[in-house]
């Protein structure tokens, strides 16, 4: 009996999960903090990941201590202790600074499908992963990825394409991450055994 499974997302132990959603065969590592976050299917994070304020597509891999849409504080304002908008949690008088937290909730990352970010890696909000995007262990992510791009360092750069422009482009227009659970199966042992330019050969139309 498989592990995963289409109904049902394995969440391991101690997660704090609030306001997400999840896909078909998805997993959450433990102690993985996620909030107002959509996982794709297929797509997992390993153990202690921080996501908020995210669109996760499918076949994301997300590496263990990962943080996407890292929250920020204020800084225009004369401090930036958060309370000045978790007030309540100081003062009985007074009322959490929900335009603060709507304006934080609204700027989403997102993550392309078949992406992969590595151990430690920072994802910050309103950022955009391309599709088979790769991000390095340890990276800050501040700018937008363009597809099948390898990004490394602090703030992250460009290192080198995962896959050719054009090849890249035809694996998008495929869009295996849409096939069905039976059509991946049938496809798994040309996924392991070719390369994408051979797979390409074969299951384009």
């Amino acid at each position: 009996m498989p592990r995963l499974n289409a109904d049902d997302p394995f969440i391991h132990p101690d997660c704090d999960v609030i306001d997400s959603t999840f896909g078909a065969y998805v997993e959450i590592g433990r102690g993985s903090r996620l909030n107002n976050v959509t996982f794709g299917d297929y797509s997992y994070c390993d153990r202690y990941a921080d996501i908020a304020n995210a669109r996760v597509g499918k076949f994301a891999n997300i590496a263990a201590f990962s943080r996407i849409g890292a929250t920020d504080h204020p800084l225009d304002t004369a401090a930036c202790h958060h309370f000045l908008y978790r007030s309540a949690d100081y003062w009985d008088d007074t009322t959490r600074d929900e335009a603060f937290f709507a304006h934080r909730q609204s700027r989403i990352a997102h993550i392309g499908h078949d992406t992969w970010i590595g151990a430690g890696a920072m994802i910050k909000p309103e950022v955009t992963l391309g599709h088979g995007a790769v991000v390095a262990a340890g990276a800050v992510v501040t700018k937008d990825v363009d597809p099948y791009t390898i990004v490394a360092g602090t703030p992250a750069k460009p290192l080198r394409l995962r896959q050719p422009r054009a090849i890249a482009d035809r694996l998008i227009a495929l869009a295996w991450w849409d096939w069905d659970h039976e059509t991946i199966r049938v496809a798994l042992d040309d996924f392991r055994a070719m390369k994408a330019d051979a797979f390409l050969e074969k299951y384009e139309g």
